[in-house]
């Protein structure tokens, strides 16, 4: 689908689309409505009268499975497996090879932008006044309103390389935002060469394009490769460009708005707080401002948004999706990899498992190393290493890897002073933090004896702030303790009826211990791995620590974290009250 309104009908179509026609708030009302119909795996919707606004709203169109698979024409894993079999034929070339592979050699050949003279999102346009959008406030403690779905169009101002990619943007006045570009994204990178020189950087806000666009703008392509061409090839189609009317940039003819305008060099306001895919609300800071001179739109203009909030949200499918697209681009730099995989109910970067089939000794090691330095993959604070045969999806096989063959001693590396994803708090140092590697391949050696659990009032035994507690295919304990975890963890690692045990870590009273999204989450949300992981016994041998026993982790809540989001509760009992009305007026 080219354009957002030809999707829209396509969902209708499917199924897959409720419009709600009575008038609903931006202002938290959408958010508490969103984020029921994404738990539920419910449908995208269309919120026809938006207070304030002369716009209808789009939200969560993208919110499953099957909705993906309607953008795309094809599951993505049959997008992957296309760019498998076209890198094997193209590398070395093989002619035969390629003929046989023409469809997605034609999709390569559609892939390169199109230059076009008319374009329906010029069909109108306005003195810039953002003030007549619908852009949602999400969250009660959110410094203000910020859009959420706009796709943000740099050049590099030295290679003129085109880069599409989704940030934050708060609303600061009619014709103001500001651009939150966090470390390791493309359109960070170009402001920060211009404002090396000096310069102003242009800008372009595309908001509503076609579904395949969104999913391009999203997906953490090696620096340099142009997501329009990349949608190209994802649609089959060229995207049609238009001159921008300030004459600096081509924006996407298709588009339902588009904001024009410039990011001086040293010019920043404070930004935030807001409610993010950790779970809580980001420390305010600092950022660059945007200048809109230009808003341009089409005459029946569609405003699309998305929630950030804690998981599951949208971007759950989104990012399972790119995953799939694009885990044969990583296999080409390490064929050793079988499967990797960034769990979603961590935020994506606090958790991500990597199935290896290792030809020589602590080859899953080498493997951690070259992804940590890798693009997004970069900001990833823990990365977990299977054998060939583990599913790195499934967390439960995960943990089971971990109880037959992690050994601390020898399996258990620590990086301190690394780089750190912009949204991570518990490092309490903005960008900068520690991340660990556990490697859980087969050594050789037979799985070590699965432990006998303890029932939970054996448990709550061991330590008088013991709430509840939860084994994990015998091998992570989950407690959840009133107050600070730290003095509990350190007590558990040494307690000897837990000597069989790999993991054990403490979470706050507000982690449902039974719900699986909730354990990754408040486990992996909530620690700093140079701050909070202790062991039953460490050494320094010369410059190299070796720890032993259980690895314990403190992730409970933390004086100095940003507060966990929580709805206003007169908004949740206001969308109680009107949810029937939403489907039914």
């Amino acid at each position: 689908m080219s354009d957002l309104h030809s999707f829209l009908a396509l969902l209708e179509r499917e199924g897959q689309l409720a419009q709600v026609r009575i008038e609903v708030d931006p202002e938290l009302e959408i958010t508490e409505i969103a984020t029921r119909v994404v738990k539920e795996q419910g449908p995208a919707l269309l919120f026809e009268r938006v207070r304030g606004s002369d716009f209808p709203l789009a939200i969560n169109i993208l919110g499953s499975a099957r909705r993906i698979e309607l953008a795309l024409g094809r599951h993505p894993q049959q997008v992957g497996r296309e760019l498998s079999r076209l890198m094997e034929a193209a590398m070395p070339p093989r002619p035969k090879r390629l003929l046989d592979e023409w469809r997605t050699v034609g999709r390569v050949l559609a892939s390169p932008p199109k230059r076009v003279r008319r374009a329906a999102c010029q069909a109108i346009e306005e003195p810039p006044d953002l003030s007549r959008l619908p852009i949602m406030k999400c969250w009660p403690k959110d410094a203000g309103r910020f859009i959420t779905c706009g796709m943000v169009l740099t050049h590099d101002p030295e290679t003129d390389t085109r880069n599409l990619g989704i940030y934050r943007m708060q609303v600061v006045g009619p014709d103001q935002v500001l651009m939150h570009w966090q470390i390791q994204k493309g359109g960070g990178f170009h402001y920060w060469k211009a404002e090396q020189q000096d310069k102003a950087l242009a800008v372009a806000v595309v908001i509503g394009g076609g579904p395949i666009l969104y999913l391009a703008s999203v997906a953490p392509l090696p620096e340099g490769i142009d997501e329009m061409a990349f949608a190209g090839f994802l649609g089959g189609a060229r995207v049609p460009l238009a001159l921008g009317r300030t004459k600096v940039t081509a924006v996407p003819a298709e588009a339902e708005i588009v904001l024009e305008g410039i990011v001086p060099p040293d010019e920043r306001l404070p930004e935030g707080p807001f409610g993010d895919h950790f779970g809580h609300y980001s420390h305010p800071k600092p950022c660059p401002v945007l200048w809109v001179q230009a808003m341009t739109r089409r005459p029946n203009a569609i405003y699309l948004s998305a929630v950030v909030g804690k998981p599951p949200q949208e971007d759950r499918y989104i990012g399972e999706a790119v995953q799939e697209m694009l885990l044969p681009m990583i296999r080409l730099i390490h064929p050793e990899l079988r499967d990797l995989w960034a769990y979603y109910e961590a935020g994506f970067h606090s958790l991500a498992a990597a199935s290896v089939f290792e030809r020589f000794g602590k080859e899953g090691m080498k493997t951690a190393l070259g992804l940590l330095g890798t693009g997004q993959m970069a900001l990833t604070k823990c990365l977990i290493l299977v054998g060939a045969e583990v599913d790195a999806r499934d967390a439960g096989a995960v943990l089971g890897a971990i109880r037959d063959h992690f050994d601390p001693a020898e399996d258990f590396l620590l990086l301190p002073g690394v780089p750190f994803d912009t949204l991570d708090f518990t490092s309490f140092t903005l960008n900068l933090g520690s991340k660990m590697v556990l490697d859980a391949t087969p050594n050789g050696t037979a799985p070590a004896s699965r432990p006998r659990p303890l029932d939970e009032a054996q448990i709550r035994a061991l330590h008088p702030r013991i709430r509840r507690a939860r084994f994990l295919e015998n091998a992570l304990l989950a407690v959840q303790v009133e107050g600070t975890g730290r003095e509990v963890v350190e007590t558990l690692v040494q307690a000897t009826p837990l000597a069989a045990v790999k993991l054990i870590a403490a979470v706050s009273p507000d982690v449902d211990l039974a719900d699986r999204e909730s354990l990754l989450w408040g486990i992996f949300s909530r620690f700093d791995p140079a701050r909070d992981v202790v062991f039953t016994s460490t050494e320094l041998r010369g410059a190299w620590p070796v720890s032993r026993g259980r690895l314990g982790i403190d992730a409970t809540f933390k004086s100095g974290y940003p507060e966990p989001l929580m709805m206003d509760p007169q908004i949740v009992r206001r969308v109680s009250a009107r949810w029937q009305r939403y489907w039914t007026a």
